[in-house]
């Protein structure tokens, strides 16, 4: 196995474990997956999101985040606040009727409600500075010069899977949320989700 397949693959899998686990941004593809709509848009702002804040860490620029932490504080409070109105009107929507259909009607987003949503997930979350930029980063430019980049090429591709995977494999499950009270279940988990990351982003040192 060459050094680059073998950066790559590391790239992949660490790219992959810092993103498969229950989070606002993973919580949000899977119920526009669901209900099938923006699905697509919803998958590129995620991927390219990643894609560029992959680029950045392997590139150097996570320095600014270390020399400047001010950035942290003011996005951990940005996205605190963020994550609670989005946790809260999840919290609605469990409660309404009107919000439980499992088709495209009822209270869906617009396209660009839905893209708004999603980059604000992304990109006012602090914890992706810390993971994709600095942890990402750092380790990237352990495998050399050329090394970094097919590891940053295999974190990459570990997102593009994996959100592709979340937001059209989700559809699987829509004969289970046939049903309201599945929405509703599900929707009191985004919200519980988003207000406790909410909490853990005000109360953290």
């Amino acid at each position: 196995m060459t050094s680059a397949l073998q950066a790559a693959i590391a790239g992949l899998g660490l790219g992959l474990s810092l993103i498969v686990a229950i989070g606002a941004q993973n919580a949000f593809v899977l119920r526009q997956g669901i209900r099938r709509e923006h699905v697509l848009p919803v998958v590129l702002v995620c991927a390219l999101s990643d894609a560029v804040l992959i680029i950045a860490g392997v590139s150097g620029i996570g320095f600014v985040v270390e020399r400047f932490p001010v950035v942290l504080v003011v996005l951990r409070w940005a996205g605190a606040a963020f994550l609670l109105g989005y946790g809260l009107l999840a919290a609605r929507r469990a409660l309404a009727p009107s919000g439980l259909a499992a088709d495209r009607g009822g209270n869906g987003l617009s396209l660009r409600a839905a893209v708004l949503t999603v980059v604000g997930l992304t990109w006012l979350n602090p914890h992706v500075y810390l993971d994709t930029v600095l942890l990402l980063g750092s380790i990237a430019n352990t495998h050399g010069e050329v090394g970094r980049w097919w590891f940053a090429a295999g974190a990459v591709l570990g997102s593009i899977l994996w959100f592709t995977a979340l937001g059209y494999g989700a559809r699987l499950l829509r004969g289970v949320f046939a049903k309201p009270v599945a929405w509703r279940i599900l929707d009191v988990a985004i919200a519980v989700v988003m207000i406790a990351l909410a909490i853990m982003l005000v109360l953290r040192p």
